[in-house]
């Protein structure tokens, strides 16, 4: 946590979820992937934590799919140490609600069809950052 106030070690970032973001170009998935790590990579896109991705990011969810679909399509069946690997750097993408969680970062969650106009939420939401 390194020297930083209560205030800002409790502090939780918020993230729109599943809001179009505007992506660089990203490669798409490599055909050659197992569907399932395919999915994976593409799913990302649409996730709300994608909007704090930098091009590293993207870098780390490629390689990432790349391990997954090796390890979906081996012979030999799952290595426990390649699995838990797997899971380490899915982890570091913030991929799971509990990785989220432990990153105090949480993804809001609007009704379809019932978001606010953009000045309504500007509005609240510096209501909120007033205490009102």
């Amino acid at each position: 946590m390194g020297h930083r106030s209560k205030e800002e070690q409790n502090a939780v970032t918020k993230a729109p979820s599943g809001a179009p973001v505007d992506l660089p170009d990203l490669p798409d998935a490599d055909p050659l992937w197992h569907p399932i790590a395919a999915d994976w990579y593409l799913s990302l896109r649409e996730s709300g934590q994608a909007a704090f991705y930098q091009p590293s990011d993207w870098a780390v969810a490629r390689y990432a799919a790349d391990l997954m679909s090796k390890v979906l399509m081996s012979e030999r069946g799952p290595n426990g140490q390649l699995v838990a690997a797997l899971n380490s750097v899915m982890s570091s993408l913030l991929t799971t609600e509990g990785d989220r969680r432990r990153a105090r970062m949480e993804l809001e969650r609007k009704p379809a069809g019932k978001q606010a106009p953009a000045g309504v939420t500007a509005i609240a939401d510096y209501r909120a950052s007033l205490g009102s």
